[in-house]
């Protein structure tokens, strides 16, 4: 008897060991099945090892700063991670031990939004084991996973010029940001390119071969004549149309052969007078089939977008069970605050999706498109108007707010921004933003952090001969908050929702962080800014980082119960992992880096944390 039961347990521990893909799982569900760490020990969590990459700027040596977004793999008790400056590391899982590290080279002195970089992805044949990634500069590097070297028969010499072929005259500024998704041996790529011009890279997303580096399939994000879609762009806005981008992560049906592609606006992403149509396949999920890129399937979830409401988020393979039945489904949560799920393979809406009257624009030469689709279910897990009564009431706020909101429009979701300041809810930051949504499949709740960060932007006449009309403008402190990042309306501005799919319906809701000097003063915790991701596992906890407070949390994933909090060296922009160390023991992994948008406190550790 002892012998059959641990021939029966094994194979269970030894598949939750790793943590093989981004999120855990092709399908980005961010959830684990070990169980060590539970709801009654997770407040005994210690730190482990922390790891010093060195690669942090705050904008003063190099022209910008760094955001330590990433997740590390974990594969045969070793971690693989990038850094902000693109270089590719290998750690002791058990020990934080370095082991190797490759350096791109990346070339430190160009201006860009953020030195930064998300995560890589892993690949065997059985044999060979490589990791991939790609890159600010625009390269797509396959690197031994045993010994850090590139491997010479991919590509040139390991890697791939990803900007051949994707660069109209003159356009610059194509890297990525994310890691690539695998399907068999299909390295499959999206990108990072600039929003702020009409003309620029292109947003194609395309697959290369694992063992040669060679072009195997290219989808056309916005649609060409005589492609679908084509005839929602008017004219030949189409042509070289920058934009249209996957810069955040991909998911893969494995079984079902498809790949997922949350797709970003059209540039320049705040203003379409140039672009009028619907644009597809912009702000679009898109199922392609995964051997060849056939479009298999397509929902906008903002038609001609002009907000920069981009899907920033990772789609999440789900279960759904509805009368009785239970539905593979695909989620994909948004800047807007809405949950949109589909059936997997074919794309019909789980819940009703009504196309609703939206506010036309009042620029002159814009063209808002009238109607945007609203799901009935689930309800919007962030906020998406203000009315004035709401203006804050923290002191050290409302008389900078109430100077701000002068003259000013309050739009509601999809009003289109006019030439007097409007108050939009939520801001270009969401909402949600790339960290997304984590799953549990054995209660099949859905758990998404949301900020209520607006905007108050307006736009603005160019002169004579600009290469587009009108631009926007921000307020001062470039969204609606004040100098110490404390949002213009009332708290709470930051929350963690638990979302039963097979309802539409919210678990439960809590206020997610807080800024230390309001708590001191008695405020009820407010929620705060967040940028990362949750984890979610069988332990029946779910972790978070997230908050711009350097704080780690754990929460009890069937209440919102707060089980644990530590303090980290900074803010922990990025989505936690967990494996199961070869000692035995669980460990959870987060990047404390800071940075980014929102503070001004860097860091560049790695730390993991495990029971006592």
């Amino acid at each position: 008897m002892m012998i059959r039961r641990l021939v029966f347990f094994l194979p269970l521990v030894l598949t939750a060991q790793d943590w093989k893909y981004y999120a855990g799982s092709p399908g980005g569900q961010k959830y684990s099945s070990l169980k060590q760490i539970t709801r009654a020990n997770a407040g005994s969590l210690k730190m482990a090892w922390s790891f010093h990459t060195s690669d942090v700027s705050d904008g003063k040596e190099f022209p910008v700063r760094s955001a330590f977004e990433a997740t590390p793999l974990m594969v045969d008790g070793v971690l693989y991670f990038p850094t902000p400056f693109n270089r590719l590391i290998a750690l002791d899982a058990e020990s934080g031990k370095q082991l190797w590290s490759f350096d791109p080279k990346l070339d430190r002195k160009v201006s860009r939004n953020l030195f930064i970089h998300r995560g890589v992805s892993y690949w065997t044949d059985g044999k060979q084991k490589r990791i991939y990634y790609g890159t600010l500069d625009g390269e797509l590097f396959g690197i031994d996973a045993s010994s850090g070297e590139p491997v010479p028969s991919f590509g040139d010499k390991g890697k791939v010029d990803l900007k051949a072929g994707m660069m109209p005259p003159g356009a610059r500024g194509y890297g990525m940001t994310s890691p690539p998704v695998i399907y068999k041996n299909l390295i499959i790529c999206g990108s990072i390119v600039p929003d702020g011009e009409p003309v620029g890279p292109s947003g194609d997303v395309r697959a290369f071969d694992a063992l040669t580096g060679k072009l195997v399939w290219r989808f056309h994000t916005v649609a060409r004549p005589g492609e679908f879609g084509n005839d929602t762009w008017e004219g030949e806005s189409w042509k070289d149309r920058g934009g249209t981008n996957v810069w955040s992560i991909m998911s893969v049906d494995e079984e079902r052969g498809l790949v997922f592609l949350p797709l970003t606006s059209p540039s320049t992403d705040m203003y379409g007078g140039d672009r009028k149509g619907a644009n597809l396949f912009g702000d679009s999920l898109v199922a392609l089939d995964a051997a060849t890129g056939k479009r298999i399937w397509h929902f906008q979830t903002v038609h001609h977008n002009i907000w920069d409401y981009d899907l920033p988020a990772q789609p999440v393979l789900v279960d759904v069970r509805k009368e009785g039945k239970l539905i593979p489904a695909v989620a994909q949560v948004t800047k807007t605050g809405f949950t949109f799920l589909f059936e997997r393979a074919t794309g019909k809406p789980i819940f009703e999706i009504k196309e609703t009257k939206v506010p036309p624009s009042l620029v002159p030469g814009e063209a808002a498109f009238p109607t945007q689709p609203i799901p009935v279910k689930p309800p919007p897990f962030a906020r998406q108007s203000m009315l004035p009564s709401e203006l804050t009431t923290i002191p050290e706020s409302r008389d900078f707010c109430a100077k701000l909101v002068e003259g000013a429009v309050y739009g509601s979701l999809y009003t289109p921004i006019g030439e007097k300041p409007t108050v939009l809810f939520p801001g270009t930051n969401g909402g949600t933003n790339w960290g997304g949504a984590s799953y549990d499949p054995e209660t099949r709740t859905l758990y998404v952090n949301s900020h209520d960060n607006g905007m108050i932007p307006r736009m603005v006449k160019r002169p004579e001969g600009a290469i587009i009309p009108y631009r926007t403008q921000s307020a001062p402190y470039g969204r609606f908050w004040d100098k110490n990042l404390y949002p213009c309306q009332q708290p709470p501005w930051g929350h963690l929702t638990a979302i039963d799919l097979d309802k539409g319906e919210f678990r439960w809701r809590i206020v997610l962080g807080e800024f230390d000097e309001l708590t001191a003063k008695g405020i009820p915790k407010t929620g705060t800014s967040n940028l990362g991701g949750s984890l979610v596992t069988a332990g029946g906890v779910l972790f978070i980082a997230a908050t711009n407070d350097s704080r780690f949390r754990a929460f009890d994933k069937d209440t919102g119960k707060e089980l644990w909090v530590t303090r980290l060296p900074a803010s922990g922009h990025a989505n936690p992992m967990t494996f199961l160390g070869k000692s035995g023991k669980q460990f959870v992994v987060i990047a404390a880096g800071g940075g980014n948008k929102y503070n001004t406190t860097f860091a560049d550790e790695l730390i993991a944390y495990t029971l006592p």
